[in-house]
C-alpha cells in the first residue's frame, strides 16, 4: 500500500485554463450584443451616473468585461489542494476575456453598418451605432471599445491578484457611488427635508447624476467610514453577543423600538413622490410576507397568490364604495376590513382544499389556474352586476382613522397606514415562525412524508398556511383599493404573483428581514408591475432584469440576499456535511469499525 504524500505542491494546477478564458470571452461578447439589441444602452443613456463621465446606458455594457473577467478567474480550491499562486498571467487572462467581451460590440457595429435588420430587430438602428461610436466615427468607436474592454478585463483579472482588503475597498467604492447615484431622488428629498440643500448641490448635478467632485466625496466617505466606525461597530457587536440572553433581548427590543420610531418620523421629512414610492414598497412587503409563509415556511409553490390580493381589494370596494353596482352598504373601512379578513380566509380554504395534496409542478400549475379564474370572474360580464366587469368599481373612499382620512392624495398618511399593517404582519410572521405551527410548516417544507410520519397533520397544516397567507394579502388589497380610489381587473394580473415570488426568492425565503430587503431592492429601485421605482428609465427592462436576477440567484445564491440560517443549511446540506466530516465531527465507517 503506497503512502499518500502530504506535500501540497503536488496538487497545484499547472497554470491558467485558457480554454475557460476564451469561453467566458465569447459569452461576454454574446451578452454585450444582446444588451445592445435589447435597447438598454440607448434607453438608459439619459440617466447619468457621473456627469458627464458615465451614463447608465454605457454602464449597461461596461460592467460585462469586468465582471466576466473576474468570474473567469475564479477557481474552486478543493480540500487538500493548495491554491495556485497568482501572477501577471491572471491579468492577461482577464484582459483576454475583456477583449472578447468588447468584441461583441465591435462585431455588432460592423453588422449595423453593412446590413439593415431593423424589421426583425427594432433596436438595430443608427441611434445605437451613434451611441456605440461615442458620437464619432465607427472606426474610432471600435478602437475605444477594444481598449476599454481589454482594460476592464485586466482590472477584473487583477481582483484575484491584489490583496483582499483592496478588493473589498474597490467593491465598496463602486457600489457606494452607484448606490448614491441610483438613490438620487430619495436622498435629495431626504436632505432637503432636513434643510441640507447645499449638500445636494455639491454632490449631484442639477440635471441628474453625480458631479465628478460628488463622486470623489462619496468614494472618500465609502473608504473612511468603515475605517473609522468599523472597529467600534465590531466592538459593540461583540459586547452584545457576550451579553446574557435576557439583557441581549432587551437591547434588541430597544433597537427595534428606535427603528420603528424613526420609520414613523421619516415620512414627515420626505416629499410626496418618495412617500408614494415607500407606500408602494410597503404594500409589496405585506404581500411578500404572506407569500413567504406559504412558500418560504410551508414550501407550497403558489403562483396564484394575486387572487387573495384581488379578493381583498374587491371586497373592500364593494363594501365601502357608493358606486358599487350590485351591493353598496357603504361601510366604514375598519368594519369592512373585518369582512375582508373573513371572506379572504374562506377563499384561501376554498382554493387550498382541492390542491393541498398536490406537490411540485402540479401544485404550481393548479394554483396558477385558480389565480387566473378569480381574475376572470371579476372581469366577466356574468358578475358585472356585482363587480363592474371591465369598468371596475370607482369612487372608493379613503380610510377614516378618526383624526384624519387616509387616501391616495396624501401619500404620507398611506405610508403610515401601510407601516402599521406591516408591523402587524411582521409580528404575526415572527410569532408563527417560532410556534409549533411554524415548526410543522418547516418540517413539511423539508420532507412532507417524514413530517406526516412524525405525526404532523399535513393537510390541516398546509391549509393554515394558505389561510394566513390569504389574510395578509387581503390587508394589502384593502389598503390598495382605498389608496387608488378605484379598482379594475387589470390590476391583478399573473405578473403580480410572479414579481412577489421574485421578491421572496431574491430577499431570502423563510426570512422576514430578507423579504423586506427584497422588496426595497426590487420594488423600490425597479418598481412594481405598474408602480414606478427610483429608476423609472428601467420600466421597459424590469422584467428582463427580474429574470436575469432570478437566474443568477438560483445558480449562485439560492438562499437569497439575507438568508435564513435553517434554509441555508437545507440548500447546502452536502457542503455542511462535508465540512463536518473534514473537521472530524462525523465519523467514517472505518472509524466506526475500529472503535
Amino acid at each position: 500500500m503506497t503512502a499518500i504524500s502530504n506535500d501540497p505542491s503536488i496538487y497545484e494546477t499547472p497554470g491558467i485554463n485558457w480554454r475557460r478564458q476564451i469561453r467566458f470571452g465569447l459569452i461576454g461578447a454574446l451578452s454585450t450584443a444582446f444588451i445592445s439589441l435589447a435597447g438598454m444602452p440607448v434607453g438608459l443613456d439619459g440617466r447619468s451616473i457621473i456627469q458627464p463621465v458615465l451614463s447608465m446606458g454605457y454602464l449597461s455594457l461596461l460592467w460585462v468585461p469586468f465582471v466576466f473577467a473576474s468570474i473567469a478567474g475564479s477557481e474552486v480550491v478543493l480540500e487538500g489542494m493548495a491554491e495556485r499562486q497568482r501572477s501577471a498571467r491572471d491579468l492577461w487572462a482577464g484582459a483576454l476575456v475583456g477583449l472578447g467581451s468588447s468584441g461583441g460590440v465591435v462585431l455588432l457595429m460592423i453588422l449595423i453598418q453593412n446590413f439593415d435588420l431593423r424589421d426583425p430587430l427594432v433596436n438595430w438602428s443608427p441611434q445605437l451605432l451613434e451611441l456605440l461610436s461615442f458620437d464619432r466615427s465607427a472606426a474610432f468607436g471600435m478602437v475605444i471599445w477594444l481598449v476599454l474592454g481589454t482594460f476592464l478585463g485586466f482590472l477584473g483579472g487583477s481582483m484575484h491578484v491584489v490583496p483582499q482588503k483592496f478588493r473589498s475597498a474597490t467593491l465598496t467604492v463602486c457600489l457606494s457611488v452607484l448606490g448614491v447615484s441610483v438613490l438620487e431622488t430619495f436622498l435629495t428629498d431626504l436632505l432637503e427635508g432636513f434643510g441640507l440643500e447645499g449638500l445636494t448641490d455639491l454632490v449631484y448635478y442639477k440635471r441628474g447624476g453625480l458631479e465628478v467632485l460628488g463622486a470623489v466625496v462619496v468614494a472618500a466617505l465609502a473608504l473612511a467610514v468603515p475605517l473609522i466606525a468599523g472597529p467600534r461597530v465590531a466592538r459593540v457587536k461583540t459586547q452584545v453577543i457576550e451579553m446574557p440572553s435576557e439583557e441581549r433581548r432587551r437591547v434588541n427590543l430597544a433597537l427595534l423600538a428606535i427603528s420603528a420610531a424613526l420609520l414613523f418620523v421619516l415620512p414627515f421629512f420626505l416629499g410626496k413622490i418618495t412617500n408614494e414610492l415607500l407606500a408602494n414598497v410597503g404594500l409589496f412587503v405585506l404581500l411578500a410576507l404572506g407569500l413567504n409563509i406559504v412558500v418560504g415556511l410551508a414550501g407550497i409553490l403558489d403562483l396564484g397568490y394575486v387572487a387573495f390580493f384581488a379578493v381583498g381589494g374587491y371586497t373592500t370596494a364593494v363594501l365601502t364604495s357608493p358606486n358599487s353596482p350590485g351591493f353598496s352598504p357603504e361601510l366604514p373601512w375598519p368594519v369592512a376590513l373585518i369582512a375582508v379578513v373573513i371572506l379572504t380566509g374562506l377563499v384561501g380554504l376554498f382554493i387550498g382544499a382541492p390542491v393541498i395534496r398536490m406537490r411540485g409542478d402540479y401544485l404550481a400549475i393548479v394554483t396558477l389556474g385558480f389565480g387566473e379564474i378569480i381574475r376572470l370572474l371579476f372581469l366577466s360580464d356574468w358578475l358585472s352586476g356585482w363587480f363592474g366587469g371591465a369598468q371596475g368599481i370607482t369612487n372608493i373612499p379613503g380610510v377614516n382613522v378618526g383624526i384624519a382620512t387616509v387616501k391616495g392624495t396624501d401619500p404620507r398618511s398611506v405610508f403610515l397606514l401601510v407601516l402599521v399593517f406591516c408591523g402587524i404582519a411582521i409580528y404575526v410572521s415572527w410569532r408563527l415562525e417560532n410556534s409549533r405551527l411554524g415548526r410543522a410548516w418547516m418540517a413539511i417544507r423539508e420532507d412532507e412524508d417524514v413530517a406526516e410520519a412524525m405525526g404532523v397533520n399535513t393537510t390541516n397544516t398546509k391549509l393554515m398556511a394558505f389561510v394566513v397567507g390569504a389574510v395578509l394579502a387581503s390587508f394589502s388589497g384593502a389598503i390598495f383599493s382605498a389608496k387608488v380610489g378605484s379598482i379594475f381587473p387589470t390590476s391583478f394580473l399573473m405578473l403580480v404573483s410572479i414579481i412577489i415570488l421574485v421578491v421572496v426568492i431574491v430577499g431570502g425565503m423563510g426570512n422576514i428581514t430578507g423579504v423586506i430587503v427584497g422588496a426595497l431592492v426590487l420594488i423600490g429601485v425597479l418598481g412594481g408591475p405598474k408602480q414606478p421605482g427610483l429608476l423609472q428609465e428601467f420600466s421597459q427592462f424590469k422584467l428582463l432584469i427580474y429574470g436575469a436576477l432570478l437566474v443568477w440567484m438560483m445558480l449562485k445564491r439560492p438562499e437569497g440576499l439575507v438568508p435564513n440560517v435553517r434554509r441555508t443549511r437545507e440548500l447546502h446540506q452536502e457542503e455542511f456535511l462535508q465540512d463536518a466530516w473534514l473537521k472530524g465531527e462525523i465519523d467514517t465507517d472505518d472509524q466506526e469499525g475500529t472503535a
